[in-house]
């Protein structure tokens, strides 16, 4: 099952690297969803609470079997069709109910699972400037790497991009409100770790929209 790809009304864009090319990513802003990405959904999803709108960009890294990267497996474990019995791993999670809005994988191709306008399960225990429950108000950007196992440029570009566009399109982001998973859920999640040169991160946001970076 897919969303619709089919764009339509007003859209909020931003042109950068994506999987080593430069396309458009659009965000729909009646459908949530982002052109220039491939969709699959994920029934890991509800609503957001009224009135409350996306104002935080959360970051993870996500590999499975963990330290592996490249199989369908991220997505299988989002859409609750992981075949447990492929790695041992996959029993220890198989009663887990996940998801991420989007998810960036190594050659920097770019998957959504939910909505924009819904509220992804990818935070958990969490807590932004005092305010807790993320999943609440936050997007969740996956990203197919490990915490010592260094991201790869494609990634970086494809990031900068949807960060750029996803600002575009809803005035309560910006580049300052994009954190870590361990940010938001010190001590108990570490993700997207050591590896994740938030640096490098913020110049490719600044070069995608235009901006001055920060360093």
């Amino acid at each position: 099952m897919q969303f619709d790809v089919h764009m339509r009304a007003i859209v909020a864009y931003a042109t950068g690297g994506f999987g080593g090319e430069g396309v458009h990513l659009q965000v729909d802003l009646q459908s949530g969803l982002m052109r220039g990405a491939r969709h699959a959904l994920s029934p890991n999803c509800d609503a957001r609470p009224a009135g409350v709108e996306a104002e935080l960009i959360v970051v993870h890294g996500i590999s499975l079997p963990p330290g592996e990267f490249g199989g369908p497996w991220i997505e299988r474990f989002f859409t609750n069709s992981l075949p447990l019995d492929m790695h041992p791993y996959f029993a220890e999670i198989g009663d887990l109910k996940v998801s991420s809005h989007l998810l960036v994988a190594r050659d920097g191709g770019l998957t959504q699972f939910v909505s924009f306008a819904d509220r992804a399960w990818h935070a958990g225990q969490s807590c932004y400037n005092g305010r807790a429950a993320c999943n609440d108000f936050s997007i969740g950007v996956e990203l197919e790497g490990a915490d010592t196992i260094p991201y790869e440029a494609a990634q970086y570009d494809t990031l900068a991009a949807l960060v750029a566009a996803l600002c575009d399109a809803y005035p309560r982001l910006s580049p300052a409100r994009v954190v870590g998973h361990s940010d938001i859920s010190p001590g108990r999640k570490t993700d997207p770790g050591p590896a994740f040169d938030w640096e490098r991160a913020h110049r490719c946001i600044a070069a995608a929209r235009g901006a001055p970076s920060r360093s």
